[in-house]
């Protein structure tokens, strides 16, 4: 499914549908057609935005998540954006946890989902190898509870992104920094309602991990999928948007007044 990529002031992001807005933000080798599904599933009711972070190009001394957090700052703040509902998958929920807490105003409405913040094991315990197709091949496929899922060219994606130097120096730095900045005394001033959507059988972030940010978010809702890895969103699109829509019906943003 191809979708417009707009472009401006130097951000480039999907803008789909109209409504409330859905914030997307992706993992470290994410990509805007991670979300695929939640555009198909949501577009019809919602607005939503998803703004491709500079993982790769951004300069080498900003590239860790604080830095990616002032890039969706100035992105938001570039667009006019309120009231948003952010959503984050891996690195996106870390960053997503570091927006919501500098920026408490503007976000209503949290959704993480395989997020790191709290632990990850990435890239299975390792920093990916240049030039090695069979080993990219292997970390990608760790990333799904289906090996299938990691299509060849979503394996072929990755290989280029970590066979370029510079970009692997940014994705190194970038891991070192989610891995040094952990959270858990920070999320616990998380007031916003969050949804927590975790895969049974994620193997980067375990779902003890899921179960120890419900612990720490005081006002969050934890959901399994079994049979589903890191990213719900993507192996098993339906029963995430299933959990989603039914979360968004029922915390509104702006609750009705009873008369």
């Amino acid at each position: 499914m191809k979708y417009q990529i707009h472009e401006g002031n130097g951000y480039k992001y999907i803008d789909e549908g109209e409504g409330e807005i859905l914030l997307l933000l992706h993992g470290l080798f994410g990509a805007l057609s991670n979300w695929a599904g939640v555009i198909e599933g949501f577009k019809s009711k919602y607005r939503v935005i998803i703004p491709m972070m500079p993982i790769y190009e951004m300069p080498i001394l900003k590239a860790g998540c604080e830095g990616l957090c002032e890039f969706i700052e100035g992105f938001v703040d570039w667009k006019g954006y309120d009231e948003l509902t952010l959503l984050g998958n891996s690195l996106g929920g870390h960053v997503s946890l570091i927006y919501t807490l500098k920026n408490p105003s503007k976000v209503k409405r949290l959704v993480l989902t395989g997020s790191s913040g709290l632990f990850e094991d990435g890239m299975g315990g390792s920093y990916p190898k240049r030039g090695n197709y069979a080993y990219i091949k292997e970390r990608v496929e760790y990333t799904f509870y289906d090996p299938a899922t990691a299509t060849k060219e979503l394996v072929d994606e990755v290989f280029d992104i970590t066979n370029t130097a510079s970009k692997v120096i940014r994705i190194i730095s970038i891991a070192k920094s989610a891995q040094r900045n952990n959270m858990s005394k920070e999320v616990v001033n998380i007031k916003v309602p969050t949804l927590l959507v975790w895969g049974l059988n994620d193997t980067i972030t375990p779902p003890q991990v899921g179960h120890e940010f419900n612990r720490l978010i005081e006002n969050s809702e934890l959901h399994f999928i079994d049979k589903c890895c890191h990213a719900p969103m993507m192996e098993r699109p339906e029963r995430f948007n299933e959990i989603l829509e039914g979360w968004l019906e029922k915390t509104p943003i702006h609750a009705e007044v009873m008369a």
